[in-house]
């Protein structure tokens, strides 16, 4: 069974940068895209970015565009999240989400496995 682990999240301030990693292990191989969610305090679990196996095909909320980055390494079974110029309204539960089918989503349904996720807080 595939695991997926989250880390880097952290308390930073407005304008600072973050990079959080998800880590997967296990059936790692039916993985085919791979995508980052988050959920803040009162707010339900909603899109931040996707990313194919290859990395050629990503998508990104409007409301990170510009700011944010996902990629990944599959040699080390990892995707990260690069995250700039953070706004206070960016504070919540980030999680990882693994795809096992073929084809790229924007939505909860689009993935099958998750990751217990890492909390990041910006200060005004």
């Amino acid at each position: 069974q595939e695991q997926l682990v989250e880390s880097g999240g952290g308390l930073v301030q407005a304008g600072d940068s973050l990079r959080l990693s998800c880590a997967a292990s296990g059936r790692t191989f039916s993985s085919y895209a791979m995508g980052w969610f988050r959920q803040a305090p009162e707010k339900e679990r909603e899109f931040v970015a996707a990313i194919s196996w290859s990395g050629s095909s990503i998508f990104y909320a409007d409301s990170v565009k510009g700011r944010f980055t996902i990629s990944r390494d599959n040699a080390k079974n990892t995707v990260y999240l690069q995250m700039n110029s953070l706004k206070p309204e960016d504070t919540a539960v980030y999680y990882c989400a693994a795809r096992r089918r073929y084809g790229l989503g924007r939505y909860i349904t689009d993935f099958d496995s998750w990751g217990q996720g890492t909390q990041v807080t910006v200060s005004s």
